[in-house]
C-alpha cells in the first residue's frame, strides 16, 4: 500500500553516534535536509533502548522521524513507530544495511536525502518472535556466533566484509543442534546448524531470504540449514546470497504467517543483528505495520 509523502517538513532526526558513519556525516546530513526545506528537531543517544521513548516524547511535535544508523539502530526504535504511527524515513549509516537494500534506498547519503525529501509511504510487515519486533531475520545457530564475534570494531574497519570473515572463523566450529518446528498442523524434528525466520527479503549483510521474498508480502519464510558437515555450506553460500538455497539438499523451507520452534535447551535468537531473546520461540508476521519512505519510482 502507498500513500503520499507527509506534507509537512517538521521531522525528528536520530543519529546513532555510535553507527559506522553515525558521528562523522552528522554535521553534512543536517545541512542536506535542512537545505531540503526540513524543519529539524534533533536527539542523540549513547543508549539504542531509548529511541522508543524519544519517539514517543515526540509524538505530537513531528510528522516524520528520520533515524540514521543501522539495523540494529532501527530495531531499537520499532516500537516507538509503532506506538505513535509516526512515518519512518531511513538514513542508512550501518555496516549492513539490509532494511534499506530490501527497500532499494540508496546508501549514499545524498540519495538518501533525497528520497526523505521526495519519497512515498509504504506500508512494511514486521516479524515478532516472543514479543520482540524485527525488520529482517531472526534466527538461531550459526548466525548467533557469528553475532558474538562481530565486533563493533571490525565492522567499522571492514564494513560488510567483516560478516564474511567472520562466518568463515567460526563455520568449521558449527555444530547441529536438534530443534522442533511447528507450522499449522504440522511438527518437524529437525537437525540442523541453522533455523532462520525471515519477514524481510535481505539480512546479513546483502544475503537474501528466499528469492521472491517481500518486506511486504504477509509471510514469513524459514529456512533450516540440516546439513552433516561444515564445508557443505561453502557449497550453498552462493544459493544463500540469491535466496535459492531451498533447492539444495539438506535446505529445509518453510514459509506461513506463524511459526514455532522449540529446543531441548535454550537457545539465544538473533533479531535483526541483535540478541534479544531464545527458545522456545513463537514467530508472526504483523502486516502493514508502519509506513516508511521509500523510493519515488522503484
Amino acid at each position: 500500500m502507498n500513500q503520499e509523502s507527509p506534507s509537512s517538513k517538521r521531522a525528528l532526526l536520530i543519529i546513532n553516534p555510535h553507527a559506522r558513519q553515525g558521528r562523522d556525516r552528522k554535521h553534512d546530513i543536517i545541512s542536506q535536509l535542512q537545505q531540503l526545506g526540513f524543519i529539524l528537531l534533533s536527539e542523540s543517544t549513547e543508549n539504542p533502548r531509548q529511541l522508543s521513548e524519544i519517539i514517543r516524547r515526540y509524538r505530537n511535535q513531528v510528522d516524520l522521524v528520520i533515524i540514521g544508523g543501522g539495523d540494529g539502530t532501527l530495531n531499537a526504535a520499532v516500537e516507538g513507530l509503532i506506538d505513535t504511527q509516526l512515518p519512518l524515513a531511513i538514513l542508512p549509516l550501518g555496516t549492513a544495511n539490509d532494511l534499506a537494500r530490501t527497500l532499494k534506498i540508496p546508501t549514499s547519503i545524498p540519495g538518501a536525502c533525497q528520497v526523505i525529501a521526495t519519497g512515498k509511504l509504504h506500508k512494511i510487515d514486521l516479524g515478532w518472535v516472543n514479543g520482540k519486533y524485527f525488520f529482517n531475520v531472526a534466527s538461531c545457530g550459526l548466525s548467533v556466533q557469528i553475532t558474538q564475534r562481530l565486533t563493533k570494531e571490525a565492522k567499522r574497519r571492514w564494513g560488510v566484509f567483516a560478516y564474511a570473515a567472520v562466518a568463515l572463523q567460526v563455520i568449521w566450529q558449527a555444530r547441529l543442534f536438534k530443534a522442533e518446528i511447528r507450522q499449522g498442523n504440522e511438527s518437524i524434528l529437525v537437525k540442523t546448524i541453522q533455523i532462520a525466520v525471515g519477514n524481510g527479503r535481505h539480512y546479513g549483510g546483502g544475503m537474501t531470504v528466499v528469492h521472491d521474498a517481500t518486506i511486504d508480502d504477509c509471510r514469513l519464510d524459514l529456512y533450516s540449514l540440516e546439513i552433516r558437515h561444515w564445508w557443505q555450506i561453502l557449497a550453498i553460500l552462493p544459493a544463500l546470497w540469491q535466496g535459492r538455497q531451498a533447492t539444495l539438499p539438506g535446505v529445509r523451507a518453510i514459509e506461513g504467517t506463524e511459526i514455532e520452534i522449540y529446543t531441548r535447551k535454550p537457545l539465544p535468537i538473533n533479531t535483526d543483528g541483535e540478541i534479544t531473546t531464545q527458545t522456545p520461540a513463537k514467530f508472526r508476521v504483523i502486516p502493514q505495520a508502519i509506513s516508511v519512505l521509500v523510493p519515488a519510482q522503484d
